[in-house]
């Protein structure tokens, strides 16, 4: 069984682990979240990135604008691969390519990402850190729900994690999701169910454990959140990482 990540370094390399997995077993679209605050996403990318090898000459990463693809590009230096904005020229996709990164996609872009992943076909399309998904821009109603019955609900989660007050959210594929508790010490696994638990069941799950259930759900405020004293673990090791990461 995987365990839950020690650091953000950990997590990116079961990221990775869990990437491959899913797409050796002939999934087309996944995608990589790390619900943390304050990731920058162009180093965790470039930590990723390796995991794709194979497709490198005929790779596309995808940035949500120009200036981040630009900015991508100075660091970087020269790479195998191809580094664009969504919806740059010259980024449309080739009969050539093979696989497509997009680097933290919004909902701003998702339009432009379902018509590209239209024309990707059968080839493999990997979202790391999205945020495709904002109901103060897809809305509620009749649209957002088509929107996530036509394009959202097709992407699979191969790897997700989000440290919440005395508990951690996972999922590292092909393994189940999975509800941590933080102990004194660590984290112990409380629960496991084949779909991602949120909201009610989430907190049903919690208050089994004696987490109180306004501290459970994912409404949390973050004031809320950052005042609880156990917190600090998890979330300490991963910005320590991620400190430097961008230094």
């Amino acid at each position: 069984m995987v365990q839950l990540p020690k650091d953000l370094d950990e997590a990116v390399a079961q990221a990775r682990q869990a990437t491959h997995a899913a797409l050796e077993e002939g999934l087309r679209r996944v995608q990589v979240e790390l619900v943390i605050p304050e990731l920058k996403a162009q180093p965790i990318a470039e930590q990723f990135i390796p995991s794709l090898e194979p497709y490198y000459e005929h790779l596309k990463v995808y940035f949500p604008d120009a200036g981040a693809a630009a900015l991508a590009r100075r660091d970087w230096g020269e790479t195998p691969f191809v580094v664009r904005a969504i919806g740059e020229t010259k980024g449309k996709i080739q009969p050539e390519d093979r696989a497509f990164l997009f680097v933290e996609p919004s909902s701003v872009e998702v339009n432009d990402v379902e018509k590209m992943c239209l024309e990707a076909g059968d080839r493999p399309v990997i979202f790391l850190l999205p945020r495709l998904e904002n109901i103060a821009t897809i809305g509620i109603g009749m649209a957002g729900r088509e929107l996530r019955e036509r394009f959202l609900n097709t992407i699979e989660s191969c790897y997700y994690i989000r440290p919440g007050q005395g508990y951690a959210l996972f999922r590292c594929y092909p393994g189940p999701w999975q509800v941590w508790l933080e102990t004194e010490e660590d984290y112990e696994l409380l629960a496991e169910s084949p779909q991602k638990p949120v909201g009610d069941e989430l907190d049903r799950i919690l208050e089994r454990a004696g987490t109180p259930e306004n501290e459970g759900s994912e409404g949390t405020p973050p004031s809320s959140r950052a005042a609880a004293p156990k917190q600090a673990g998890l979330m300490t090791n991963f910005k320590r990482l991620w400190k430097a990461l961008t230094q």
